[in-house]
Parts: C-alpha cells; structure tokens; sequence
C-alpha cells in the first residue's frame, strides 16, 4: 500500500496507528493518499519514495511517499476464547477506568462490537481487578 506521512517522521520500520482523517485537509488535493488507510489499523513502513509534496499540517511542512504494510493490533480481550490462529467475534470489554494503562487497549479505534478478529499471538496476561483478560495481537 502506498500512503504520505510527515517527512520528519519518514523511517523504514516506524510502526505507527492511523488515526483517520483530519478536517484541515478536506481540500487538499493529496487527500485521498493519505486517507486511503483503515482508521485504527496498524501501519510498518516498509519503503520510502524519493516523491515529496507540501503539507499544510505536518512539521516542516513536506510528506513524503512511502509504502507500508498492515501489522497486528494489540487489544485486551476476555481470557476465555483465546486461542492463536482462532477467528472470533469481537465484544469490547467493559471498563469505564479512563486512566487504566489498558483501557486504549479494551477499547481500540476502529474495531467495533461483532467485528470477526484473528488472533494472530497471545502476549500477555493483563491486570485487572475484576477480569480475567489477554493481550493479543489481532487482524480484522
């Protein structure tokens, strides 16, 4: 896939989430290149183009092309079911605790209730007071 990304940021091997588009750029005509990523996903730069192009938002004002590839998303999911290589129907867990170093993790961008996710690695055992839950990395 071939997306733009800031040209300060621009490193072969940079893992980095998309976060959807931004409102300032509704008229840019590059547009569609930078927003042609699924929101919340994870991205690897694997490739940077010698190709740059103005930016009115990022730092230094250029991007650069780069081609990148989907990596597995970490998520915390309820222990039970948690089976590498299984596809299951994912159901948030329920936490309101705002400040928990987790709670990105129990409630990540861009996946939503009954979306089919593969557990792609179990990593982890996760703290909670209440839960018996997982870190996992995952693809949808």
């Amino acid at each position: 896939m071939i997306t733009l990304i800031g040209k300060a940021l621009a490193e072969e091997g940079l893992e980095f989430q998309y976060r959807g588009p931004l409102m300032e750029c509704r008229t840019c005509k590059l547009k569609n290149v930078c927003f042609n990523l699924d929101e919340g996903k994870w991205y690897r730069i694997t490739k940077i183009r010698d190709k740059e192009h103005d930016c009115k938002i990022h730092e230094g004002g250029k991007v650069v092309t780069v081609e990148v590839e989907e990596i597995p998303v970490p998520i915390v999911i309820s222990a039970k079911n948690v089976v590498e290589g299984e596809t299951i129907t994912y159901k948030p867990v329920n936490c309101r605790e705002i400040k928990c170093e987790y709670y990105p993790l129990c409630h990540p961008i861009g996946l939503r209730e009954g979306d089919k996710i593969k557990i792609v690695k179990v990593l982890e055992n996760v703290e909670c007071d209440k839960k018996n839950l997982k870190k996992v990395l995952v693809t949808w």
